[in-house]
């Protein structure tokens, strides 16, 4: 089964590269209070997250799901 989301094919995307675009916060051992507010943190992952979810299901998006919550605590959030 292939998956399309916005005119690309879900099994060559990543969740990875996604995250990898993203910057990443680096802490030196004590974490830092995020910069932004989690509605505006990680949009790319945000994005690919919510469009899998409303075509396919949450049961179908867990990848994206994972990837958009990796994304938010590389960002500072406790989640």
């Amino acid at each position: 089964m292939r998956f399309v989301m916005s005119g690309l094919p879900l099994q060559n995307a990543s969740p990875s590269s996604a995250v990898s675009q993203v910057s990443l916060i680096t802490t030196s051992g004590q974490e830092s209070k995020p910069k932004k507010k989690i509605c505006c943190a990680c949009p790319e992952t945000k994005k690919l997250r919510d469009e899998c979810i409303v075509e396919h299901g949450e049961a179908a998006c867990a990848k994206w799901i994972d990837a958009h919550r990796q994304c938010l605590r590389a960002e500072g959030f406790n989640i």
